[in-house]
């Protein structure tokens, strides 16, 4: 999970947006200053100082705000936690509409880097309107409502959860059953279609204010190149996967129609996107058992060898940590292990989705995690740790600066740390005996790609789509239409049953209502295997890359710990530079480590007719 810390990136959106006209009035109260003279690089870096100083303070505050509700889940806790995080709020919309009152002024590149990380703080900017304002916060509460109170109830009068209908998805194998689910989870999002279409009218009013074209250009003039640049350069390497995920998809539709037949899953045509085992079919992992290959054992467990050397939490953790003190990096401060959460207490309800925090931007770095003790347990707590290390690495730049070098940077550092979790490493750390042969791996490189790769055209559509909504491309009358015309394109999933206007199905993922920004999740994907072979080559890997692990490499270390030192203080082409030795993304690294797998789907795909 991404890490918790309220960074300027962090969505401030929410009932605080009400108060947003608080700076309104302190402006409207003195025009005749802000008239007498023009404003100045000394004014700006003024502004500057002050804001740090106030930053730091209100971060602290509400981190540890938020610290105390996650894991003392009362209603006094939640109280205290919006509390301070509406006054952060109301804080980080007055500095955006205060810095970009700059915009004009003449500053070092460094100045503007950090009055621009201020205005692009907002996720949805408000307009300067009062009443505009109070109107979008309502909007933003009823949609967050409308998707957190969901629910599919049955004419027998039971209702059902979206984590009770993601179970039966993930393990029903009857096309009805999942179709059920499919369906009634799509009920809850037709009654937001209208709030949506307004929201997208005030948010863009609002970005107009701040100079930028509309909402989602305000959100791609976050990294670094020009707008219409970035999604450029996003279908540019999709372009690179694009073959593989063809190969991998045309793979699971010849396995799905020979499970229900050709008459439900033609063999020409999309796949029905209720047979994915997700209820977005972003991710395929759950139907692994129909596709997976004949010899798909890998040769060992690594929960069973967990248990079998005797692995509690707190050594699982303490194992995790070794990998980064093995690269070069100072073991974690005690107080890590004082202050975290590691298992579910017996006595109070907590938030059990493991996530790290940096409660004071410095060296408070904790993990909230109620740890199983299995093997899939075992790799998120190095993605998790990984996320404490990029923070503890970026401690001293200005807070303007502490976080990743884009969005999509430090999701792909804790995914690039799990994928050394190799056999050849846990082979160096005492779990395994043994490495398995090389044939053994098909298996977990499939079971991998129908996670990872089938997740690729899914991360980069949702914004897609909600950038030609801003834009004004998609309008009102068209969502639902384009919304499948966008998945069918890049994911080759279709519909199941036929889907008018009157529905609304982007509002059935979270993101959406959630106003979650999504291209993140597509680039640390592609990011986290470029990061994974630079590495490799940086600690002299002869061997395959997917078997690489960079345990106990220093020089891998350094180079990793000199990017995350950067934080966001230099465009994050100079951080990518800095591992891979290229400004660019690149997929390739995706195409070799994937590379038996290919080797292997074009067999299989032999004499089928691929694409849709």
């Amino acid at each position: 999970m991404t890490p918790f810390k309220l960074s300027l990136t962090a969505a401030l959106v929410g009932s605080a947006l009400l108060l947003a006209g608080c700076g309104e009035k302190q402006q409207a109260t003195t025009p005749a200053k802000a008239e007498q003279r023009a404003l100045t690089e000394a004014d700006a870096l003024a502004f500057l100082a002050e804001t740090e100083t106030k930053l730091v303070q209100l971060y602290k505050e509400s981190n540890r705000a938020e610290w105390i509700y996650a894991n003392f889940i009362t209603e006094d806790t939640a109280s205290l936690a919006a509390d301070v995080n509406e006054k952060l709020t109301v804080e980080m919309v007055n500095l955006a509409s205060a810095a970009a009152k700059f915009d004009q002024v003449a500053l070092s590149a460094d100045s503007r880097r950090k009055l621009d990380k201020l205005k692009l703080a907002l996720t949805l900017p408000a307009p300067q309107d009062a009443a505009k304002t109070a109107e979008m916060a309502k909007i933003v509460a009823e949609l967050g409502g409308m998707y957190g109170k969901g629910k599919y109830c049955k004419a027998d009068g039971s209702c059902l959860s979206l984590g009770e209908m993601s179970a039966i998805m993930a393990s029903s194998r009857d096309y009805d059953e999942q179709l059920e689910m499919w369906q009634g989870w799509r009920e809850i999002s037709k009654p937001m279609r209208p709030l949506y279409s307004r929201l997208i009218e005030l948010t863009n009013e609002g970005a107009r204010e701040l100079g930028y074209a509309d909402t989602g250009a305000m959100w791609r003039s976050k990294y670094d190149m020009p707008a219409d640049d970035f999604a450029k350069e996003l279908d540019r390497v999709w372009g690179q996967v694009k073959p593989l995920y063809e190969s991998l998809h045309c793979h699971v539709r010849s396995k799905l129609s020979a499970h229900y037949g050709a008459d439900k899953v033609a063999l020409d045509k999309p796949i029905p996107a209720h047979l994915l085992g997700n209820m977005w079919a972003q991710s395929w992992g759950n139907i692994y058992d129909l596709v997976a290959p004949q010899d798909a054992d890998p040769g060992y467990d690594v929960t069973e060898l967990l248990a079998k050397h005797n692995y509690d939490e707190i050594k699982m953790v303490k194992g995790a940590e070794a990998f980064f003190t093995s690269l070069g990096f100072a073991p974690l401060p005690e107080t890590f292990y004082q202050r975290s959460l590691f298992t579910k207490p017996r006595d109070r309800d907590v938030e059990c989705h493991a996530s790290a925090w940096d409660l004071d931007a410095k060296d408070d770095l904790r993990i909230k995690m109620c740890i199983q003790r299995t093997g899939e347990e075992f790799s998120v707590i190095h993605h998790e740790l990984g996320h404490n290390f990029y923070q503890r690495a970026y401690k001293d730049q200005p807070v303007y600066y502490q976080e990743s070098a884009n969005d999509g940077f430090h999701e792909a550092i804790g995914d690039t740390i799990a994928l050394s979790v190799t056999p050849d490493y846990l082979q160096q750390i005492g779990l395994l005996d043994k490495v398995p042969d090389e044939s053994k791996d098909i298996g977990l490189l499939l079971k991998m790609a129908m996670d990872k790769i089938a997740f690729v055209p899914f991360g980069l559509l949702v914004d897609q789509w909600r950038w030609q909504v801003f834009n004004g491309q998609i309008t009102p009358e068209q969502y639902n239409q384009s919304w499948w015309q966008l998945r069918e394109k890049y994911q080759g999933v279709a519909a199941p049953i036929a889907r008018t206007e009157a529905d609304f199905d982007p509002g059935a993922k979270y993101h959406v209502p959630g106003n979650v920004p999504y291209t993140r999740y597509f680039l640390a994907h592609i990011l986290q295997f470029q990061f994974h072979k630079a590495l490799c080559d940086i600690a002299g890997n002869e061997g395959a890359v997917h078997r690489c692990s960079i345990y106990n490499s220093k020089e891998a270390g350094s180079n990793l710990n000199q990017m995350l030192e950067m934080g966001s203080s230099q465009p994050w082409q100079q951080a990518l530079e800095v591992v891979t030795g290229k400004p660019e993304m690149d997929a390739t690294a995706i195409l070799d480590y994937f590379a038996p797998l290919q080797a292997y789907l074009d067999e299989q795909n032999k004499g089928l007719q691929c694409g849709w």
